[in-house]
Order: C-alpha cells, then structure tokens, then sequence
C-alpha cells in the first residue's frame, strides 16, 4: 500500500497555518457581535403586553418609605397607578448593591412609583438589605420560588421594568441601572407616560 506523501514547502505551511487562521476569523467574528449588541436591551416577548398574573406576599420587617407597612405585590397594583418602575433583585446580587444608589436616586424622580419583586432571597436577608441600603420601593413582593420571574422573563437579576398605566410591559433593562444608563432609562420612563408614543 502506498502512503501519501505529505505537502512541501508552501503547501505545508498553509496546512500548519490554517487553524490559527480559522480561529483568528471565529475570535474576530465573535468580538464583532459582542460589541454590536447591548446587554441591557436584550429583547423581551412582553413588551407591549400586559404583566403577567402574580400576587406576591409582603417583605416582612421593612417599613414602606413613608413609613407604615410595605405591602406586597400583584398585577392588579401595576394598573391605573400611573408608570410604575418594577425592580427585580436579590440580597446575594452584588450588583443589586451596586445599583441601589441609582434607584433611590430614580425614587426621588416625581411622578415615578417603584416597586419589586425580590428574587429567591431570604426574607431576612432581603430585610437586612434594605434595612442597610434604605428602601426605594413602595411595595415590595417576595418571589422565593422564582416563578413570577420566570414568568416575566427575568435572565438574571437585577432587571428593571417600566409598567405604564394600562398595565403594559413598556421596556426592559436587563443588568443594573447605572448613572450612565439613567438617560435612556428616562426616555424610556416618558415614552410610557405618553403611552408609548415617542
């Protein structure tokens, strides 16, 4: 049986070369399309329709930022209360803490009702949080299963939703509020007010 005589010269070089360059083309392909997308506005199938049915019991041992009790959460408090800013977070989510600052800062903005959904977290844990941080939120709703979230389409925590007035998911933020991202959050936010329209 004859063998095959490998390539000489040139022809050995491109077959020495042509894994290197086809993982050059893949690493060059990837990097362009990390760069062309946004993480924070990874699409979401509910924009443009209503919340989803929920009803989450209360956050026990924190006071609601006027004082008196922190209620809960459901669908039915996302209608006919004006744009509603619904937070999704968790205690254990580092970046939750990082962009808590952002929030309170969003809270303080009239015309802005926040409320969230605390994601698979201790209640006692969440309390502590908030206790520590102090609470942007007028209703707090405890989603330890994860369920409701999922149903939100929640990637990961933290996620932020504008809910407008009719009750309809407006936009999604995915990843934690910023000061950098505050600007196009607020178009977002007023774009909602107006019904949408830009």
């Amino acid at each position: 049986m004859a063998e095959t005589p490998l390539p000489s010269g040139k022809g050995r070089s491109i077959l020495v070369l042509l894994p290197v360059l086809i993982f050059a083309g893949l690493a060059i392909l990837f990097a362009a399309r990390l760069a062309a997308g946004d993480p924070s506005r990874l699409p979401s199938a509910l924009i443009g329709k209503a919340v989803p049915d929920f009803d989450l019991p209360p956050l026990p041992g924190v006071a609601a930022p006027g004082g008196g009790p922190l209620p809960g959460l459901a669908r039915a408090d996302l209608r006919g209360r004006g744009v509603t800013v619904v937070n999704v977070w968790a205690s254990w989510c580092a970046p939750c803490r990082v962009e808590h600052p952002v929030l309170e800062q969003l809270a303080a903005e009239p015309g802005i009702r926040m409320v969230s959904i605390n994601y698979k977290d201790k209640p006692e844990a969440a309390a502590r949080f908030l206790q520590g941080l102090g609470n942007p939120f007028e209703a707090v709703g405890r989603d330890e299963s994860g369920r409701t979230a999922i149903d939100w389409g929640v990637y990961g925590v933290p996620e932020t939703f504008i809910v407008a007035d009719d009750g309809t998911i407006r936009h999604k933020h995915v990843g934690p509020l910023t000061p950098e991202a505050m600007a196009g959050f607020m178009e977002a936010v007023k774009a909602a007010a107006r019904g949408g329209k830009p």
